[in-house]
């Protein structure tokens, strides 16, 4: 971040758990189930014995709050952060979302808005022509978006032994010598000092804008869709696109998947809560959240 020191930074989105990433990217390019990913991770020591940490978010969602306070001066704290892991994501949306041009990341993002501040982990949708969706494996990637420069990407390994212990001796040394250089008057990498940090509003889950991915089953017949529409369109949702996908024709239902414009979260929760009423839907919606990651 000291690159940045002469820029107010207005968001930041970032794959910062190389193991996640690592899973997600074996499911989307080999088509693999979430566990047998996970089991070679732990094989290759990109996932701890108990990955619960890795895969439910909360790694990721600890760094966030770092990055987050470096980048807008706010307070460290981990409880006000809305986080998802991937443990819930099912190999059909990650190939739906291929074929739409979209690729699946585990993401943090913090970003300032007039409302306050979204800080948020959870799988995205990223465009396939954004350059986050082309960093892979292990790899970590933080992108940042500042009034001067614009936006910027930062990446390099996120898991394993020798890239772990390179950046905390790396961080170390830096403590070392700033500490040293001035003893009495450091700044510490946050930029002011702890007493001059003030708290910020954090924006709940509910109150964040951005589009969605929904993939539900439904029966195969008229009139269907345009209750599902209406339902979407009182919720005042907006829809970019709608796919229903072809089934075997003894099949009665068929997955349809709609991308949506930008709404807010909550209004997507009532609409989905009445999807899943109807008769003609079976099952659960599942939704993804989308970002494009271009202003």
């Amino acid at each position: 971040m000291k690159v940045l020191s002469g820029n107010q930074v207005n968001w930041i989105a970032g794959i910062i758990n190389g193991t996640t990433n690592f899973i997600l990217t074996e499911m989307d390019s080999k088509g693999r189930e979430f566990s047998d990913v996970l089991t070679e991770a732990q094989e290759k020591g990109y996932a701890e014995a108990d990955p619960t940490f890795d895969v439910e978010g909360i790694d990721a969602a600890h760094k966030l709050v770092i990055l987050a306070s470096i980048a807008f001066a706010m307070p460290l704290d981990t409880k006000q952060i809305f986080t998802d892991g991937i443990t819930k994501l099912q190999p059909q949306d990650v190939s739906y979302a291929r074929e739409l041009g979209y690729a699946v990341k585990h993401l943090g993002i913090a970003r300032q808005t007039e409302q306050g501040v979204e800080i948020r982990v959870h799988p995205t949708l990223v465009p396939k022509s954004c350059l986050i969706a082309g960093v892979d494996d292990v790899l970590n990637a933080v992108m940042v978006n500042a009034d001067a420069v614009g936006t910027t990407l930062f990446s390099g390994p996120g898991a394993g032994a020798e890239p772990t212990a390179s950046s905390v001796v790396a961080d170390i040394i830096d403590v070392a010598r700033t500490m040293a250089s001035n003893p009495d008057s450091w700044v510490p990498a946050l930029g002011v000092k702890t007493d001059a940090v003030e708290p910020r509003q954090i924006l709940d889950i509910q109150d964040i804008e951005t589009s969605f991915y929904m993939r539900f089953s439904a029966l195969d017949k008229p009139g269907v869709l345009s209750t599902i529409t209406k339902i979407m369109a009182d919720a005042g949702i907006s829809i970019e696109a709608i796919v229903q996908k072809e089934q075997p024709a003894t099949e009665e239902y068929v997955d349809v998947i709609i991308l949506t414009n930008v709404t807010y979260e909550k209004s997507l929760d009532a609409a989905v809560e009445n999807i899943e009423q109807l008769e003609t839907v079976r099952g659960n919606v599942s939704f993804i959240r989308v970002e494009h990651l271009d202003q």
